[in-house]
Parts: C-alpha cells; structure tokens; sequence
C-alpha cells in the first residue's frame, strides 16, 4: 500500500460520465481534484449510453424533474462550445428536436396525455406537438407505415458520447486534474476534518468528497451517513453500418450517429448486473426499427452490448450532501448526457462549497425511504 496522499481539494470518487463532468466543473472554478476510477472492471454505463440529450416525457411523477432536464438541455449549446474550444474535440452537438414514435393509436392517446401533464405541472415552457402520420411523413420521409403518429418536442436533441467523454477527460488535465485509475475504494473514513478514502491502490484524504460511482454508490455512501439505493437497468444496444444520411432528428428507438451508423435501443430489462446481450431483445430491437423504417431491413449490424444503467427506485436523480459527514456529497443519475452540462455547471459549484441549487432540492433521498417499486424509466 503507498503512502496517504493528502490534498485541500475535492475527490472525485468514480471516472464515468457524471464524475467526469463535476471533476471538470470544479477544477474550471479552481478546485484542486482528484477522480479514483475503479477502472475496466467497472460497470460503465458511460460507455453503453445512447447519446440522447432528451426532455421529453421526464417528469412523470415529479414535475421538477421535467425543469431540471429542460433546463440542462439549454445549457448544452454554451458547454459544447467550451468543451470543443478547450480541447479541440467536437462532440457533434444537434439539437433540432426529437420524436418519441408510436405504433398504435392508443400509444399516441396515452403520449399526449402524459406530456400534457408535464406541461401542466412544469414552471416554464415546455412545448410539444403531437403529429400524425402525414405530418410525421413530411419531416421523417423514411419512416414505414406501422407507425401512426409521434409526439415531438424541440428541446431534445444528442451528442456522440465516446467523443464527450474523451473531452470531458481533455478538458480534465487541461485544468490540472488528477485521474487515478484502478483505484477502487474499498472503505472511507469521516473525521472532524475531512475524509481518509482507502482504495486499492492506496489512500487518500480530502476535505470533501463526490460519491459519483454510479452502482457502487449504494455501498459507498452507506459509509458516510447518505442513502443511495441505486440499482442496474440492462439496455442492450445495437449499431449498424454507415448508411447515407436519412435521419436528421433522435428518436426514442434509434438515432443516426455523426459518423453515419444508425445505433438502436430502448430496451429495459431487470437482469441484476449481467451486462451481457440476448438474442431475443435483439431481434425485437432490430425487428422495430426496420417497422419504424423499412430501409433498414437489409442493412448490416456491425455492434451490439449491453450496459447497465443506474437507477434509483422511482427513476430520478439522487443529489445529497451527508448531514452525518458534512462534507460528503452523492450524485447518481441514469441521464448522464442530458445532464452533463447541468453537473459541470450547476453541480460542481455546489459541491465546491457553494449554497444547494434551489433545482436540486427535490432530489434528496427522503423521497426514497422505504421506496420498494424500481420504476423503469429509460429516458
């Protein structure tokens, strides 16, 4: 074991997407960081994400959620211009709206009905339209006939997620962070002054720390006096061949990709943490999409993983500082792209010492106690 490493910054515990994008935002507002990866042996949901930057249909249950998604989203045009001026690296940022598409009439009742409870419950606009099948023809022309109809909302939109997090870590040792990887934490330590964190590869203290080790924070924050009874949603995925370009918006069930392959997803599944691929959630996914569009049906598949994503039991994000541990902060969410730019920008400074977000307020884990149902939301 090495020596204890000690600093005045901040420890960043967990290198994926929502610990990338706080290290980076603190360490832009001047803090001394340092991020513990467990490294490959992790469950990375930053690597089996989607890519979507989506508002649509979030905030079913919990309209601050709706706010907090919309409100992120704006943010993203100002985050990936910083990003791209910093390192040089183009995440391929596009926000022109996205369609949520539905197979059957009674899709599109229950569609309209629950975004219309969004909008009513939202503060601050929230704009969606609900288009049928001529309608949805004229802006996708190559969309198949088993689709009836969409609802459309211009605030969604996606980015290429491997690209956002090489800027993310970019962007990270340009402003001095420290990136420990194959640093698992095995126990931390609360003492008047701050933390000792015990990793694999040795210890380390710090006045404040981040748990953002998305499955691993419902053990690590246990040990800080916080509750984060996060559990894994398999999504499997799967991508194609570069095609011509067809598709110029996100849908809910595919995207096309920058580069031109078309990713294909959307699938939900309570497996524990088996992050592996089945071929009966692949031929389903794969028989959609050529449903959504025919041009498809004899394209090649050239990829396919599946990827755990971390949910809390009602679905929404989780942001609390430990009342036991002052000091102790968690963050975990299943929605690290929408909210990437919220984390580095609205997150970091909290987390860095300044007043809670009033938009964080109703992410605290009271809400969670005694919660037994896992809500499966995959947006």
């Amino acid at each position: 074991m090495s020596s204890v490493a000690s600093h005045s910054g901040i420890l960043v515990i967990g290198g994926g997407l929502v610990g990338a994008c706080i290290a980076y935002g603190l360490a832009r507002g001047g803090t001394a960081v340092t991020v513990l990866d467990e490294g490959d042996v992790a469950f990375r949901a930053t690597r089996g994400n989607f890519g979507l930057v989506w508002v649509q249909n979030k905030g079913v249950g919990l309209p601050a959620y709706a706010q907090w998604s919309r409100d992120a989203a704006a943010l993203w045009p100002a985050f990936a211009r910083e990003l791209q001026t910093l390192t040089g690296i183009d995440v391929h940022l596009e926000q022109p709206g996205g369609f949520y598409l539905c197979f059957t009439e009674a899709d599109c009742h229950e569609r309209e009905r629950s975004l219309r409870d969004i909008q009513q419950a939202a503060q601050g606009p929230y704009p969606f339209q609900m288009l049928g099948r001529s309608e949805l023809r004229a802006r996708l022309p190559a969309i198949g006939p088993d689709v009836v109809g969409a609802s459309y909302t211009p605030m969604d939109g996606h980015v290429n997620p491997l690209k956002l997090f090489r800027a993310l870590r970019a962007a990270c040792l340009h402003h001095g962070v420290r990136l420990q990887s194959s640093a698992r934490v095995e126990r931390i330590e609360y003492g008047g002054d701050g933390f000792t964190v015990t990793t694999q590869a040795g210890t380390h203290r710090a006045r404040r720390i981040v748990l953002a080790a998305g499955l691993g924070n419902a053990a690590l924050a246990a040990q800080v006096g916080l509750y984060a009874p996060v559990v894994p949603s398999r999504g499997q995925v799967l991508v194609t061949e570069r095609l011509q370009r067809f598709l110029e918006y996100p849908t809910n069930k595919l995207r096309q990709t920058d580069e031109g392959t078309v990713q294909i997803g959307d699938s939900v599944e309570n497996v524990g943490y088996d992050d592996g691929t089945t071929f009966d959630v692949m031929q389903f996914m794969a028989q959609r999409a050529v449903r959504a569009f025919p041009l498809l049906r004899d394209v090649n598949l050239v990829r396919a993983w599946g990827a755990l994503r971390v949910m809390t039991p009602d679905g929404f994000p989780l942001y609390e500082q430990s009342r036991e541990c002052p000091g102790a902060y968690v963050a975990t969410c299943h929605s690290g792209v929408t909210l990437a730019a919220a984390h580095a920008l609205v997150v970091a400074p909290w987390v860095a010492g300044g007043e809670m977000p009033a938009a964080l307020a109703p992410f605290g884990s009271a809400r969670l106690r005694g919660a037994e149902k896992h809500a499966m939301y995959v947006n």
